[in-house]
């Protein structure tokens, strides 16, 4: 179930695009919401269900949207307590934002408003003297609903919330829908693009802190791809910096 955008987003402003550009996508929200299956899932086609959730990695993924060559950039976070400074610094790196619920846990969902004011939050404060500063886009995602059994939010509770803050909603199953996923990827990139495209030159990327240069980087070209093995957490680990 998808509200408040199309499947997918056209970009109407195609032709002001450049021709290649890298967008950098958080994905935040607790653990076990399923955001490492909605990122593998939209790079590799597959569908994983079991990973470490201690590890966080930034996948790269090159694809082609409405005639743009777009490298993706895609933190997936761990979705455990951390320093403040932590999250933080993985805010400041993002261009936008996919906050992720399960539907089938309710404390899940009631996480995804301090997430949103957090993101809010820490941008206000990096664009802090910027007239009409815009906040980053952001889409609300509930995963997990083919598991209908076992739902404890309903797809109203997720509209509402939606209306609330302002925010796009999609509801998908990254188990059950390629298609679904790879939507929320892209109608995320249509906002960042357009609100990049609406930036000053000095606002549109911001440094990398030392922090993000840690994070082990994972390139959907060779890793994921090129090897033809599944893709898991078995093997994801060959391709970890030393």
């Amino acid at each position: 179930m998808t509200t408040n955008r199309g499947l997918p987003r056209t970009l109407r402003r195609s032709g002001s695009l450049p021709a290649s550009r890298t967008v950098r996508i958080v994905i935040l929200g607790q653990a076990a919401v399923g955001k490492t299956a909605m990122a593998v899932r939209f790079i590799t086609k597959r569908f994983i269900g079991e990973y470490d959730p201690t590890l966080e990695t930034i996948y790269r993924h090159e694809v082609a949207i409405n005639g743009d060559v777009v490298h993706f950039e895609i933190l997936d976070t761990a979705g455990q307590e951390e320093d403040a400074l932590l999250i933080e610094e993985k805010i400041r790196w993002g261009d936008g934002f996919l906050i992720v619920y399960s539907v089938t846990d309710r404390c899940s969902f009631d996480e995804v408003m301090r997430l949103c004011f957090l993101v809010n939050h820490i941008h206000a404060g990096a664009n802090r003297g910027r007239s009409n500063a815009e906040p980053p886009p952001t889409l609300i995602v509930a995963n997990k609903k083919d598991l209908e059994y076992d739902r404890m939010v309903t797809p109203e509770d997720g509209e509402n919330l939606s209306r609330g803050l302002k925010l796009p909603f999609h509801e998908i199953s990254a188990r059950d829908s390629w298609e679904e996923t790879a939507a929320v990827f892209h109608a995320l990139y249509a906002d960042v693009a357009q609100q990049l495209d609406a930036s000053p030159p000095s606002f549109r990327r911001r440094a990398v802190s030392k922090l993000m240069e840690k994070i082990p980087r994972i390139h959907s070209g060779t890793a994921l791809g090129a090897t033809g093995r599944s893709f898991s957490f078995g093997s994801f680990r060959d391709y970890l910096p030393e």
